[in-house]
């Protein structure tokens, strides 16, 4: 713990440089004995998070630390792009609008939201984190998922739900999902409320990321949520294209079948 303590030291002092720097000067500045900071700076230089200047016997930040923390720039960059379209959902058909991210834990964490001006909405907390199956977007992580039946009915048979469905129509959602680009809860998860969700998804077609817009049953009619559905799936397909190029592009434009009628 020692040397990864120190090797983080003499990272964040790198970074606060604005110049390439010599051994004695980091062991020096850092209070570190000079053998020992000159092997944590070769074990650095290996693992290319530091480069070392052979002409001027200076080190100075690599590339390496740019790959380090490309997952978490590209998640944050996920969530500035997505933001208009949260905020336009919301306004457009009078719901709260999430952005849920995958954790390691077969659980979404709730990354952005954006809510109407309506004085009846569901309010959600950003942070709020929620089983991976449940839901619409549940549906929508199932359908993209390279889980077998048995192993999607053992993580679905866990779930807590107020009126959840039959694991047959669960499948059939997820299907659906596959086919047409959204999945709807219509009061399984919490009775009275619809959620409909759609996925974004990497080039290899894996959800990274997933839409979800919340309402009170009440609100809707068949013809709103449909507008709904199509709004939402629209805005994540081009999240998915501009995050993927042309990958999946020629999968979704050779997929002509129609829309599903909204129970």
């Amino acid at each position: 713990m020692g040397a990864l303590s120190s090797g983080l030291r003499v990272l964040r002092y790198l970074a606060s440089s604005s110049t390439p720097l010599g051994v004695t000067r980091i062991a020096k500045d850092l209070g570190l004995n000079a053998s020992t900071c000159f092997n944590l700076l070769k074990t650095l230089v290996h693992e290319r998070l530091v480069t070392f200047d052979e002409s001027t016997k200076t080190y100075s930040l690599g590339l390496g630390l740019v790959e380090l923390a490309r997952g978490s720039l590209e998640k944050a960059s996920y969530v500035r792009m997505m933001r208009p379209h949260l905020q336009e959902l919301a306004e457009r058909h009078n719901i709260t609008t999430t952005l849920w991210q995958l954790a390691h834990d077969d659980r979404v964490v709730l990354v952005d939201l954006a809510e109407s001006s309506s004085a009846l909405r569901v309010h959600m907390s950003i942070g709020q984190r929620l089983p991976m199956y449940i839901a619409a977007l549940g549906r929508c992580m199932a359908a993209h998922s390279n889980l077998s039946m048995t192993e999607i009915r053992r993580k679905v048979s866990e779930l807590r739900w107020e009126d959840g469905p039959s694991f047959d129509t669960y499948m059939r959602e997820v299907e659906e999902v596959r086919q047409h680009g959204y999945a709807v809860d219509h009061g399984n998860y919490v009775k009275g409320v619809i959620t409909v969700s759609s996925p974004i998804l990497d080039f290899q077609r894996r959800p990274l990321m997933a839409v979800s817009a919340v309402g009170f049953g009440t609100q809707f009619s068949q013809r709103s949520l449909q507008a709904l559905c199509e709004d939402l799936r629209e805005r994540c397909r081009e999240a998915t294209l501009a995050i993927s190029g042309g990958a999946v592009q020629k999968l979704w434009e050779s997929d002509t079948r129609p829309l599903p009628p909204l129970r």
